[in-house]
């Protein structure tokens, strides 16, 4: 531009103003030399706009409470080349505007469940793809409400087998009211109580029974009560001296019930005695001291320690030993059952102490409620060996077609 200035100024200083006026409109006619000079050199090879995600669909969340909403699409074509770092879902009421982000998810997910919504509220949806600075153009899905659901369909296996459970209780309950005989395994420490309550019967000597340090709300301790009125029953029908020291004032009033119950039954109510069954502290190593030092004056031919028990078990067990008793205990406190293992003559371990009760009593009740569990388990049991040799073929990418071959190969 500054060379045609310059060209018209010499021919209007050297051939005057007409001369300059046609070479200003043969330049105005033709501008494309000038304009050339201007113009932007073209971009070769432009990036393209980043790929949206497509098939975008939103509906209710299955099996769920409410207020929730599942979004699933197909990733964007060009997750392959890496350009798709993230997933940013937009919601609002309106279909057209008022969209605000609720979430994002990494690429290489195509599902986003978005909660805290109220159910029956139609919303929107918008889903883009973006590199982290630019966004794909969005896709776009709705209206979608939420709604509770009043079966969960994922716990099915937890129905099936409570209804299995149940089926399985009133079955055996039912044969052992009807008469049948329930087998159960024998348990080597409750055999051995008839032999101990006449063992004390024959020496003169009282039984000690100590029901663990915990209140009545723990099962270990209503496990220990059914043991101790079928205890009762022994020594009453027997005659020998029950001694009850209690940690708790509300199991100690429980206690005294069953045992006054267990005389009555088997038609001794004279020979209860209520101070046998008493309260000492709830301060647990004085509550150890008193019962050890009712241990040493007394010097008990039996020693039965059901419930639950804590530090003071060695201390017990120990104290038992030494005055020459025969221990028999049972808990379901694992960091003690060594201690009690160790120390006394025999140990029910875990569940035995709630399968005592069912053991010596034989009511029909509780031998079928016995029976009914351990079926339950052996089916659970069954079903998890199962499902463990299965995951281990698949694992080893055996299928049901392929010849059978060693997993050991010997020689060569």
């Amino acid at each position: 531009m500054s060379e045609s200035r310059r060209l018209l100024s010499v021919l209007f200083t050297r051939t005057g103003l007409v001369a300059a006026i046609v070479l200003a409109l043969a330049l105005s006619l033709c501008p494309c030399a000038v304009a050339q000079e201007a113009e932007e050199p073209v971009v070769e090879g432009a990036v393209a706009p980043i790929a949206p995600p497509t098939d975008l669909e939103a509906g209710d969340t299955p099996s769920d409470r409410g207020s929730s909403v599942t979004l699933t699409w197909t990733p964007s074509p060009d997750e392959e080349t890496d350009r798709v770092l993230v997933y940013r879902v937009y919601r609002s009421s309106d279909p057209e505007t008022g969209f605000e982000q609720v979430g994002r998810v990494a690429a290489g997910m195509t599902t986003y469940r978005d909660g805290g919504l109220i159910d029956g509220e139609q919303v929107f949806y918008r889903i883009v793809a973006s590199d982290g600075e630019t966004e794909s153009p969005y896709a776009a899905v709705g209206p979608v409400a939420s709604s509770p659901q009043w079966f969960n369909s994922r716990r099915a296996n937890a129905m099936v087998g409570t209804i299995v459970f149940v089926i399985a209780i009133v079955y055996f309950v039912n044969a052992a009211k009807g008469g049948k005989e329930l087998f159960i395994r024998r348990l080597a420490g409750l055999d051995e109580i008839d032999n101990a309550v006449g063992r004390a019967t024959e020496m003169g000597k009282p039984i000690l029974f100590i029901s663990g340090l915990s209140g009545i709300s723990d099962v270990a301790t209503i496990a220990a009560i059914n043991i101790l009125g079928e205890v009762a029953k022994k020594t009453a029908e027997y005659n020998t001296r029950l001694i009850v020291p209690n940690a708790d004032p509300i199991v100690m009033a429980v206690e005294q019930e069953v045992v006054k119950e267990a005389y009555a039954k088997v038609g001794r109510p004279d020979s209860y005695n209520e101070d046998d069954v008493f309260y000492l502290t709830r301060s647990q190593f004085a509550y150890v001291a008193g019962v050890n030092g009712i241990m040493v004056r007394q010097r008990p031919a039996t020693i039965l320690y059901m419930g639950m028990f804590y530090a003071e078990s060695l201390v017990l067990a120990e104290t038992g030993a030494s005055v020459g008793s025969i221990q028999i205990a049972g808990t379901d406190a694992v960091t003690q059952l060594p201690f009690f293992i160790t120390s006394c003559d025999y140990t029910l371990i875990g569940e035995e102490l709630y399968a005592a009760s069912a053991y010596l009593s034989r009511e029909p009740v509780l031998l079928g409620g016995l029976k009914g569990q351990d079926i339950f388990k052996f089916i659970v049991g069954t079903l998890v060996l199962i499902a463990v040799v299965s995951a281990t073929l698949a694992a080893l990418g055996v299928t049901a077609n392929d010849p059978i071959t060693p997993l050991f190969v010997t020689g060569g």
